[in-house]
């Protein structure tokens, strides 16, 4: 598919809480201000978002490798940043720490009740927790989707790391560990990822950080080359997975965990592999990982 640029009408929302972050974190420059005092949990915000287009479902979709025929009725728990992003941004606008450094960490996905389309999608977000070591702090989000009885239908929690430097003058910081596919793992599916897969993700979701879509800007930012989402790595991921191993039902799985572990620069050739209930996206099996995830079910983990 080519680019959707029709669904960027879809995303003044998200744009907007993207362009008040992104005052929120100069201004603290300006300020000099990164005091770490945020209370947690913090306040529990609510907004009500009309039902999703079904021509942007079905884009997203075809942009993640799935099958449109397998979600007609329902929406892919993956695209919850298109419609949650605007609520999660108001749990950061008020932190103290440096906003200009936010990196996505990862997510863990909770889907208690497929999501059916066509329905006002009713949210509540807030700062669940912040876990601060003084090299580094990771930010909890915590955004749930519920129907207007009050029925909910999924929650995400959303991981946001700040690197805060080195608490030690003169200690040379830790290297991180790379985290590697294992030799154990099989591939289930290739995915040839083009160079424009950014800008298609982000007229998706409303993302449109420059480092996903401009070159010249993700040059000048240290990456080389443009990046992918990674909550687009972890969307095509999916896809391939529940074509592969579930048939493409879009019910499963209950619960997905991932971890971004490395920049996937494009445009690039990278497979999903599986071992076990992990999966993760790379090149080879030894080689570096670009995220490293788990799917199961909540009956499973109600178990242990």
């Amino acid at each position: 598919m080519g680019v959707p640029y029709r669904h960027i009408v879809n995303q003044g929302p998200v744009i907007g809480t993207m362009g008040r972050i992104a005052v929120a974190a100069v201004m603290q420059q300006l300020k000099g201000d990164d005091t770490q005092n945020q209370a947690v949990p913090g306040p529990v915000f609510e907004s009500v978002v009309k039902a999703r287009p079904d021509q942007l479902i079905d884009d997203f979709v075809r942009w993640s490798g799935g099958d449109v025929r397998a979600w007609r009725g329902y929406v892919p728990p993956t695209l919850f940043p298109q419609w949650g992003f605007p609520l999660l941004g108001k749990t950061l606008t008020e932190i103290n720490y440096p906003l200009a450094k936010v990196l996505n960490g990862g997510c863990r996905i909770e889907m208690l009740r497929p999501i059916p389309r066509g329905i006002d999608l009713h949210l509540k977000g807030h700062l669940a927790s912040i876990d601060d070591n003084g090299n580094r702090a990771i930010l909890t989000q915590e955004l749930t989707t519920a129907t207007e009885d009050g029925e909910v239908l999924c929650i995400a929690h959303v991981q946001m790391i700040i690197p805060l430097g080195s608490p030690t003058p003169g200690k040379k910081k830790a290297s991180k560990k790379a985290v590697l596919v294992p030799l154990s793992a099989r591939p289930i599916a290739d995915w040839r990822i083009p160079a424009d897969a950014g800008l298609s993700f982000a007229c998706l979701t409303g993302d449109f950080n420059p480092i996903h879509w401009l070159a010249p800007y993700a040059k000048m930012a240290g990456f080389g080359k443009r990046i992918l989402h990674g909550f687009g790595s972890l969307a095509g991921s999916m896809e391939r997975i529940r074509r592969t191993c579930w048939a493409g039902d879009p019910h499963l799985p209950g619960t997905i965990d991932v971890r971004f572990t490395r920049p996937l620069k494009v445009p690039t050739k990278v497979r999903v592999f599986m071992d076990g209930s992990d999966f993760y996206l790379g090149h080879a099996a030894g080689g570096r990982a670009y995220l490293k995830g788990s799917v199961g079910t909540l009956a499973e983990e109600s178990k242990e």
